[in-house]
């Protein structure tokens, strides 16, 4: 068993950057289904039958499941090996999307875009894991991540961009269908390429899942809410007073509980604790972006799904270029904060210019300025960000604090989803209460709460870019911890972990 270990580990090392390419190849999966049946929506509407009232759940089932279960699934692939549970979340991820296909009603179509959101968390906090365990050579590392948040960054347009295609030559289901070949590389990839890590046989803290899911559970469903309700509803107000007992009852667990699901020591870490918010605030801002163009693209300036797709790929492009060429670069050479700040003020700039937008705001000189600014701007910010979550953590613990990381990218860009959306459609109702009645006068107040959302989203990633610079101090170019001391804090953590649990 020993002997295969260790020859399966020296092939991971040798064919570590194909490695790599099986876990984006996974990550990009995962992303590419928060926003490829979006554009799709209305065809697989009409054809299972939902109401206006029930399809956005096609959307959130997902989303709220995969979310809510990022932790749990990271203690899971703990618990069984990362590589099992990375292959495990591949098949069951592909099996859901057949059975989302294959749907013959809303209820199977929901169901099975729970299952998905089930099966990627446990995918997710497994290709981080292993990610941060396979590249520990700053300059290999910082390249590593640079591959790795670009595909995260550019899976939500990608998505859009596929459904488009896939929509308007083939058929809605094959935006389902089409993760059955590459869940199935993965698989592949993962069996010949990937490390057999070995399991950590803790057992799972069941009070902190179950208060975890349920908290974030209820907080991104009170966003969600937020856009069809008002925000002071019984509704909304129900599930954020829900949201803090059981996130408080979390943190409680936590405290008190043998073997934690999360450890509030790795929280309290002020650079992982500020790269994981800024991460959050980060995906508000990119996800509410997609949403905003997407209904602008297709319901104010009438371009066709593929069309909306294609004019959505300069956000995508610039996030790639800068990632991989300009991050990886320089994350080893600079403080983590020089880049992830200003990032973060180029993205704003690229939201203040789309908070000008009128309709007769054209494509070139209001749509592909913003997406390149804030596509430059996340390029040079969840790269870092990873970088810094994941420093200098324990192997024993890599697992729990990539889910840490993932959930709060996940958890940012459902909230910035509802988040922005419910303002922009405030806004606009209020408008046209105000404005009378006529096409014209709802065109204009549709894309006045495009706007505002637009301002509202600045104002928060100019949030993130002054809390960044306060709590984000890594520089990589200062030397790392020794091994002799590594293993000495590591003996330490199970020392007291065992202390604890007995």
């Amino acid at each position: 068993m020993a002997q295969a270990t260790a020859a399966s580990t020296e092939r991971s090392v040798r064919y570590r950057w194909w490695g790599l390419g099986v876990i984006a190849l996974a990550q990009l999966m995962v992303m590419l289904d928060m926003t490829i049946v979006n554009i799709a929506l209305p065809w697989a509407q009409q054809d299972t039958g939902m109401s206006d009232a029930s399809r956005q759940w096609v959307v959130t089932a997902y989303t709220l499941a995969f979310g809510a279960l990022l932790l749990l699934g990271g203690r899971v692939g703990d618990l069984v090996g990362r590589k099992r549970a990375f292959m495990a979340g591949a098949v069951g991820f592909a099996a859901a999307s057949v059975v989302g296909g294959a749907a013959p009603n809303a209820e199977v179509l929901v169901a099975a875009r729970a299952a998905q959101g089930v099966f990627a968390a446990l995918l997710v906090p497994s290709t981080l894991a292993m990610l941060a365990t396979t590249f520990t050579e700053p300059r290999e590392r910082a390249k590593a991540f640079g591959v790795f948040s670009s595909v995260a960054s550019a899976g939500g347009a990608i998505g859009l961009l596929g459904g488009g295609v896939i929509t308007e030559w083939l058929d809605w289901r094959w935006c389902f269908y089409v993760n059955v070949p590459i869940g199935a590389a993965v698989v592949a990839g993962a069996w010949l390429l990937l490390p057999a890590m070995p399991a950590n046989r803790q057992r799972i803290d069941v009070p902190g899942a179950v208060f975890s899911a349920l908290g974030m559970l209820s907080l991104v469903y009170a966003f969600d809410q937020a856009a069809t309700h008002s925000w002071t509803s019984a509704r909304v107000l129900g599930c954020l007073a829900a949201a803090l007992v059981l996130l408080a009852a979390f943190g409680l667990a936590q405290a008190k509980g043998p073997v934690p699901l999360l450890p509030l020591r790795l929280v309290a870490d002020r650079n992982r604790a500020g790269a994981s918010l800024t991460i959050a605030l980060a995906m508000v801002s990119l996800f509410g972006l997609f949403l905003i163009l997407t209904y602008q693209l297709q319901v104010v300036m009438d371009f066709s799904p593929l069309r909306t797709g294609l004019a959505i790929l300069p956000a995508t492009v610039a996030t790639v270029l800068t990632s991989t060429q300009i991050a990886a670069r320089l994350v080893p050479r600079v403080p983590l904060r020089m880049l992830v700040v200003p990032g973060l003020l180029i993205a704003m700039l690229g939201l203040l210019n789309l908070g000008r937008l009128t309709p007769d705001s054209s494509y070139a000189s209001t749509l592909m300025p913003t997406q390149i600014l804030l596509g430059i701007g996340v390029g040079l910010v969840i790269s870092p960000c990873i970088s810094a979550a994941t420093y200098r953590v324990p192997p024993q613990e890599v697992g729990v604090v990539s889910a840490f990381v993932s959930t709060s990218q996940q958890l940012g860009g459902s909230i910035g989803t509802a988040l922005l959306n419910a303002i922009a459609t405030s806004v606009t109702a209020d408008r046209i209460a105000s404005g009378g009645r006529g096409e014209r006068v709802v065109t204009e107040a549709t894309v006045h709460g495009y706007a505002v959302a637009s301002l509202w989203a600045a104002g928060i990633t100019g949030v993130a870019a002054l809390l960044a610079g306060l709590l984000i101090t890594i520089d990589l170019r200062k030397p790392a911890q020794a091994p002799a001391e590594q293993a000495r804090t590591a003996e330490g953590d199970l020392a007291l972990s065992s202390h604890r649990a007995g």
